[in-house]
C-alpha cells in the first residue's frame, strides 16, 4: 500500500474512532467537552495533537470497565496487564477485534519467517496475559504446528523442543537466556534440535544477545513489539532485513514524544512511544502513553513493506533510575557490560542510600572459568566496569562478580532493586 492510500485509510478509520469513543466512552466525551474538541470535524491525523494524552493512570482510575466502548454482552474476551508497574488493568475485545489481533499476529509470524511447514512452540504463558493466546490464534491462520507448552517446566520445554522437532519459538528473551544456559549445561549441540528461527518479545532485549543466540544455537532471531493496553503483541515487528520493526499502521498511529515536555519529537529522536488505536472496538485508546522509550524512521524497506519503523525498545519512563540527581536506564548498564564481557550477562543493580547519597551496587554473573584465573583478571574486569561508568554515565558504582545462577533471573527485565524506599 502507497502512503497516499495508507494515510486515507488513517484517517477515516481514526474518524470513526473518535466518532465511537465520544459516543460511548464517557472519559473522552468529557474531555473533547472541555478542550471543545469535535470529532466529527477531524480533516487529518495531525488533529490528533489537539488531544491529551491518555495515560495509565486514567485507565487505572477508570478500571474495571468504564473505558470499555461496547456494552460487556458484546466483549467475548478479557485480558489484563501484568501488574508488574502497578495494578492490572483489564483490556476487553470484541469478536472483530480478535479477528484483529488474529491477522496482526499472523503478520509477526510470517516477518519472523515462519510458514505452514513450521512446528510452532509458544512458550509464553497462557490466560490472563496476552503473549500466549495472542500468537496461538495468528499461528494457526498461517497454518503452523501449534505446541502451547507455555509455562512448562525448562527442562520439560526442551524435551518437548527435542522431541517434537520445535522448528520454531516464541517467548520472551529472559526465558531465552534460561533455555540457552540449560541447552548448553547439558551439551545439547544445535544438530539435536531441529530449531531454525525465534522469535522474541515482551520485554527489551541487545543486538549483542541476538548475535550471540543466533551463533550458537544456529538459528535466526527476530524482535517483535506490542503491549497489553494496545491489544497484545502485534504491535510492530522486525522482517527479515532486521532494521528496525514495522508498525502495522493500518491500526495503529505512533507518535514518539519528549516525556518530559509531551511535545513531539523531530523525526528520528528518541522520545516515549505514544500510540491511538484506529481499528479496536471494545477498548479504543487515543494518544495513549506507553512509557516505551525508542525512535520512528521512514523509508523504503528492501522487504517491500510501506510502514514506519521503530527502533528496538531501549528502556521505559518507569525504569529509569536516578541516583545523586543523575538520570539512567538499565540498557545503559547492560550496554557496557557487554562491551566489557563479550557477551549480555546475566546482572541485577541494587541501590541503596547511606548518609543521604545513594550507592549503587552492579552484580554481574560470570562463568566459572572465571573464578578459576587469577584474582588479578577480576580486579581488572571490576576495574573496567567501573571506569566505563565513571566515563559514560559519570557515577562511581561499586562492582561485584557472582558466580552463575547466582542472580535469579526475571520476567519483564526487572533489572533494579532499589532499597531506598524501604
Amino acid at each position: 500500500m502507497s502512503r497516499a492510500e495508507l494515510e486515507q485509510v488513517q484517517l477515516e478509520r481514526l474518524q470513526q474512532t473518535l466518532g465511537r469513543v465520544y459516543r460511548r466512552v464517557s472519559y473522552y466525551q468529557t474531555l473533547f467537552n472541555k478542550i471543545g474538541f469535535d470529532p466529527f470535524e477531524l480533516t487529518s491525523t495531525g488533529d490528533l495533537k489537539n488531544i491529551p494524552f491518555t495515560t495509565k493512570e486514567t485507565l487505572r482510575i477508570a478500571y474495571p470497565f468504564d473505558m470499555f466502548a461496547v456494552p460487556l454482552r458484546e466483549v467475548v474476551r478479557m485480558h489484563s496487564t501484568s501488574g508488574t508497574t502497578g495494578k492490572p488493568l483489564i483490556v476487553g475485545y470484541t469478536k472483530n477485534d480478535i479477528d484483529h489481533w488474529t491477522e496482526l499476529s499472523a503478520r509477526v509470524l510470517s516477518a519472523g519467517g515462519v510458514t505452514q511447514d513450521d512446528i510452532l512452540q509458544i512458550s509464553f504463558p497462557y490466560g490472563l496475559f496476552t503473549g500466549g493466546l495472542g500468537f496461538h490464534y495468528g499461528a494457526e491462520m498461517v497454518g503452523a504446528s501449534v505446541i502451547p507448552s507455555s509455562e512448562a517446566d525448562i527442562e520439560d520445554q526442551i524435551t518437548i523442543m527435542r522431541d517434537y522437532r520445535t522448528t520454531a519459538l516464541v517467548c520472551a528473551p529472559s526465558f531465552a537466556a534460561i533455555l540457552f544456559d540449560t541447552i548448553q549445561e547439558k551439551s545439547i549441540s544445535p544438530a539435536e534440535l531441529a530449531l531454525s528461527k525465534a522469535l522474541f518479545g515482551a520485554e527489551p532485549w541487545s543486538e549483542t544477545f541476538r548475535k550471540e543466540i543466533e551463533a550458537d544455537l544456529d538459528i535466526t532471531v527476530t524482535d517483535n513489539y506490542g503491549l497489553t493496553e494496545v491489544i497484545g503483541p502485534g504491535v510492530s515487528y522486525e522482517c527479515s532485513e532486521k532494521a528496525g520493526l514495522h508498525i502495522s499502521e493500518d491500526h495503529f498511529i505512533p507518535e514518539i514524544i519528549d516525556p518530559e515536555t509531551g511535545k513531539n519529537t523531530l523525526p528520528g529522536e528518541e522520545g516515549e512511544l505514544v500510540i491511538t488505536t484506529i481499528t479496536k472496538e471494545a477498548y479504543p485508546l487515543i494518544r495513549y502513553r506507553t512509557g516505551d522509550i525508542t525512535r520512528l524512521f521512514a523509508g523504503t524497506c528492501p522487504c517491500g513493506r510501506t510502514f514506519v519503523k521503530m527502533g528496538r525498545v531501549s528502556g521505559r519512563i518507569d525504569d529509569m533510575i536516578i541516583l545523586n540527581g543523575r538520570n539512567m536506564f538499565p540498557s545503559q548498564f547492560e550496554h557496557i557490560l557487554t562491551d566489557i564481557l563479550d557477551k549480555t550477562p546475566n546482572y541485577q543493580l541494587v541501590i541503596d542510600r547511606r548518609d543521604k547519597i545513594d550507592m549503587l551496587e552492579i552484580q554481574v554473573e560470570v562463568s566459572q572459568d572465571f573464578f578459576s584465573d587469577e584474582i588479578k583478571n577480576l580486579d581488572k574486569i571490576e576495574g573496567s566496569i567501573i571506569k566505563e561508568v565513571k566515563e559514560k554515565l559519570d557515577f562511581y558504582p561499586k562492582v561485584k562478580l557472582v558466580e552463575p545462577r547466582t542472580i535469579k533471573r526475571l520476567m519483564k527485565g526487572r533489572r533494579v532493586v532499589d532499597r531506598r524506599t524501604k
